[in-house]
């Protein structure tokens, strides 16, 4: 049998742990592990492979039970398997190796034995019962196995039947709950398509949410004349931004380099190695060191420089044509956030080494180094030109004037790691979620929330407030604040309210980033099941989807909305044509 180094092991969990949204975590391990020494190349490995090892390990098991429940001795079934069998084939298949070669050896013993009667003077009677006992033989195992496939097929009519009547009380709960806008017509649209989940799917696993499982058999989704597909990454790609004044897109991958690409006209081809994109390299040596993952980037107001932080602690600023302008060093572990002030001439940035520093763009020199947090720091931003908050692993925000080494508030009431902050367009109230399931709202007139939001039942990943309201280019409509979670759902909150507006439960797994349109009419979201959704927010429906190969990982707009952009743990960044 094949055995796995710790090493190897230590970089299966890594990706585990990426791929299921726990990036700091991840981040954590694989600073700790040493993972930037391995030789690992993670293009080699496929997405979700630690959990098709445990579910291989899981069948091997039923096999190890159910090969020989007639008594025989297991080892001597599994010396017919090859190891890669393990691996590739299921149980039902295994088995059939097993009585297969098991038959091929009984019949070349009988043959020997048969020679040797004959030479011995035996007859052709001692053959007949041979060939009788070797019958029984094979159809006691045939028998075995028929009964083991109606035994499986008897229990997945059962889950059938088990989900059915959770879908009946899930139903029967909703009509008691207050209803929300929009979101029984969806559900009512898609149950008909409601149905078996997908077969890869491990027994006893999460249920599905209240949507059909088979999206791409829905008319909304994204034709392919509507698809560009940018290949060149040779790792997941983190993060993706649109340049706010032109058609450049940057994006952000394991594989140590960000790329700008130039997005011209509609999409309609895929554009393959070599494309038309600026590689901006972040490293001197081998290409795949682990240690130079390009972690997060931010384009300034004016769309000439792009910031980018990386797993090596180095911020680093390019100009638009993917010249290195440089390098600031101070920071001692992974940046994790990196934010521009609107007016372009300070970068903050956030790093595990638990402080938030701000930098004087014009000389490259630091302006100050924020210590107040005692674990890693996940999420900065900016309020105005002058103020910004920051949040961290330990359960703290805390809001600072530049200059000031002393932060101004610091909320305290989450009672677990802060995942993400964001102000709102007009700078008075910062939304924060966390891994209690909780959203918080805050404002700098009190240290306590104004407003604690506890619909989700998991995780919350990150929050975005919509373009709309007072102080936007859309302020006619209502301001809303959308919390992404690992429970899978998204949710459209009236902050000015304080009440949920919809829960938009359209995604399979954890939901790991949502963008609004620029008009807020909108919302883009990518989920680790491999969908891009395009929901409307007044209807709260989805009305266009995309699936691609691989966990989404952020989506943004373009400025005038007519793009969508996705970058996938399949490292691939995905540009959709968007018309209404």
């Amino acid at each position: 049998m094949f055995s796995i180094t710790s090493a190897e092991l230590n970089y299966l969990i890594f990706r585990y742990l990426n791929e299921s949204g726990f990036t700091h975590t991840a981040f954590t391990l694989g600073y700790e592990a040493g993972l930037n020494k391995s030789t690992i190349d993670s293009s080699d490995i496929p997405p979700g492979a630690l959990v098709t090892f445990v579910q291989k390990g899981i069948q091997y098991l039923e096999l190890e039970a159910n090969l020989s429940n007639d008594g025989d001795d297991t080892e001597e079934d599994f010396q017919f398997l090859h190891p890669l069998d393990l691996i590739t084939k299921d149980v039902n298949e295994l088995q059939k190796i097993v009585i297969e070669k098991k038959e091929k050896n009984l019949k070349d013993k009988s043959k020997g034995k048969e020679k040797q009667n004959v030479e011995n003077g035996q007859g052709l009677d001692h053959r007949d019962e041979m060939e009788m006992e070797m019958e029984k033989d094979k159809n006691k195992e045939l028998a075995r196995v028929k009964e083991n496939e109606k035994q499986h097929r008897d229990k997945e009519k059962e889950r059938e039947r088990q989900r059915a009547d959770k879908e009946k009380e899930k139903a029967k709960g909703k009509e008691k709950e207050e209803p929300v806008e929009g979101v029984s017509d969806l559900n009512h649209a898609q149950n008909g398509v409601n149905g078996k989940i997908e077969e890869n799917k491990t027994d006893g696993g999460a249920e599905p949410m209240d949507i059909c499982s088979s999206l791409a058999t829905l008319p909304c989704e994204f034709p392919s004349s509507d698809v560009t597909l940018l290949q060149g990454h040779t790792s997941e790609v983190f993060s993706c931004a649109w340049n706010p004044v032109g058609s450049l897109l940057a994006s952000g991958s394991g594989d140590s380099t960000a790329r700008i690409w130039r997005i011209d006209g509609s999409s309609s081809s895929n554009l393959e190695n070599g494309s038309p994109s600026i590689v901006l390299r972040h490293f001197r040596g081998r290409p795949n060191e682990k240690c130079k993952d390009v972690t997060t980037l931010d384009w300034n107001a004016e769309g000439s420089l792009l910031a980018t932080g990386s797993y090596d602690g180095q911020a680093r600023l390019w100009s638009k044509e993917g010249e290195l302008i440089g390098s600031l060093n101070k920071h001692k572990g992974p940046i994790f956030s990196l934010k521009w002030n609107k007016k372009g001439d300070l970068l903050l940035s956030g790093s595990v080494d638990k402080t938030a520093i701000v930098w004087d763009v014009k000389t490259g020199d630091w302006k100050q180094q924020l210590e107040c947090h005692s674990a890693p720091i996940l999420d900065v931003d900016w309020r105005n030109n002058g103020s910004f908050a920051t949040c961290s692993a330990d359960s703290m925000i805390y809001v600072f004037k530049a200059g000031d080494d002393r932060p101004i508030r610091c909320f305290a009431g989450h009672q677990a790691e802060v995942n993400a902050i964001k102000w709102d367009p007009t700078g008075s109230m910062l939304a924060s979620c966390s891994d209690d399931t909780t959203a918080k709202i805050w404002t700098t007139k009190q240290d306590n929330c104004v407003l604690d939001l506890r619909d989700h039942t998991k995780e919350i990943y990150t929050v975005r407030w919509s373009p709309t309201g007072p102080g936007t280019n859309n302020p006619n409509k209502q301001l809303l604040l959308a919390s992404a979670s690992f429970d899978s759902t998204i949710k459209l909150w009236d902050v000015d309210g304080g009440r949920l507006v919809h829960s938009l439960n359209g995604h399979r797994d954890p939901v790991y980033s949502v963008a609004f349109s620029p008009n807020g009419n909108y919302l883009a979201s990518g989920s680790l099941d491999k969908c891009l959704h395009i929901w409307s927010v007044k209807e709260a429906k989805i009305i266009k989807t995309y699936t691609g190969n691989g966990g989404i990982f952020e989506v943004c707009w373009n400025r005038e909305g007519n793009k969508i952009a996705a970058c996938f743990a399949n490292n691939v960044v995905c540009v959709l044509d968007f018309r209404m």
